[in-house]
């Protein structure tokens, strides 16, 4: 009895310490390092990119440094493509995703996401003078349609367009636009925000009528990570309260203001 009583007694001291170091808190970890690491995609204005004086800024760049602020901590930025964002926060080298990513069902399943900070509209984007006119269009055998690689709208291509064969590109929007502007593409799919950006860029590029799908924007951090998930999903709620999340989506999403500031 007192041998089983002791194998009882280790196993109860295994269990506890393992709990500690699965419920370890990551705000604490935050805290204690003085930095917040943010993992971003900086290949797409304007939600984050660099600008003319070498700046990394955009929406979700900016989102992020005042949440750096208002928590009293630095803020350290590691660039990836859109592909290895998840690679990185669940490896431990990033504390947060802050990207145009969208909580897909996959992903969800991964990680945790805050409150949506803002919503993106899906549209399809063409040569000027192809004979597309919707993006309906573009649901036909024999049409290359481009996308961001890994992304939601990789998904919305072979969702809403089966009969087309998807292209994917790494580089964020910038690469496919720039694919298509070249030729290789029949047409794109990305956002709104980014697509009217290349569209002025370019010169040679159209937006087709519709919208392909709405969806909500979030930040990311792991799956255990709940105290920080629950410190950015109240954090969301102090900002649209005082409307410096209004603020930054109208200027960085719903005008060109930035433009003239950035480019």
């Amino acid at each position: 009895m007192k041998r089983l009583r002791n194998a009882i007694m280790a196993a109860v001291t295994a269990c506890m310490g393992f709990a500690g170091v699965a419920h370890a808190d990551e705000m604490d970890e935050i805290l204690k390092r003085g930095e917040l690491r943010v993992a971003v995609q900086s290949q797409g204005a304007p939600v984050s990119f660099v600008n003319k004086k070498g700046e990394r800024t955009g929406l979700a760049v900016e989102l992020a440094k005042m949440m750096a602020t208002d928590l009293g901590v630095k803020i350290v930025f590691q660039d990836y493509d859109f592909k290895g964002l998840i690679p990185a926060l669940l490896s431990g080298k990033v504390d947060i995703i802050a990207a145009d990513m969208t909580p897909t069902p996959q992903r969800a399943a991964q990680l945790l996401f805050s409150r949506p900070m803002f919503y993106q509209e899906t549209v399809a984007v063409s040569l000027k003078d192809a004979p597309y006119k919707t993006w309906e269009d573009l649901n036909k055998a024999g049409l290359n349609i481009g996308a961001t690689q890994a992304s939601s709208y990789g998904e919305a291509i072979k969702k809403f367009m089966p009969k087309a064969t998807l292209k994917e590109f790494a580089g964020g929007t910038a690469a496919v636009t720039q694919a298509l502007s070249g030729g290789r593409l029949d047409a794109a799919v990305s956002d709104l925000g980014n697509v009217s950006n290349f569209v002025r860029e370019f010169g040679n590029l159209k937006i087709l009528d519709g919208i392909i799908t709405r969806e909500p924007l979030a930040f990311a951090v792991q799956a255990n990570a709940f105290h920080l998930k629950l410190w950015l999903d109240n954090y969301v709620e102090l900002i649209t309260a005082d409307r410096r999340l209004e603020n930054q989506v109208n200027y960085w999403w719903n005008s060109t203001d930035w433009e003239k500031d950035h480019k």
